[in-house]
């Protein structure tokens, strides 16, 4: 992304939207335990470490979206 990556876009996103109302899943090659937490700090409901599967990612989405 020109300008801007995921974490500040999502932090962005966090001051205009609550993560009740638009939920967020990184999507990110980060696999070090701390970035998940860098992402989930940054305002994002879900993470997930490319490559990623369909089914993966749509349990994701049913995780973020039921809570």
């Amino acid at each position: 992304m020109p300008g801007m990556d995921g974490l500040e876009t999502s932090m962005k996103i966090r001051e205009h939207f609550k993560a009740n109302d638009l939920p967020i899943i990184g999507v990110t090659a980060h696999a070090m335990s701390t970035d998940r937490q860098k992402f989930l700090d940054a305002g994002m409901n879900g993470y997930l470490i490319k490559p990623v599967k369909k089914d993966t990612l749509y349990k994701e989405i049913l995780r973020c979206i039921t809570k």
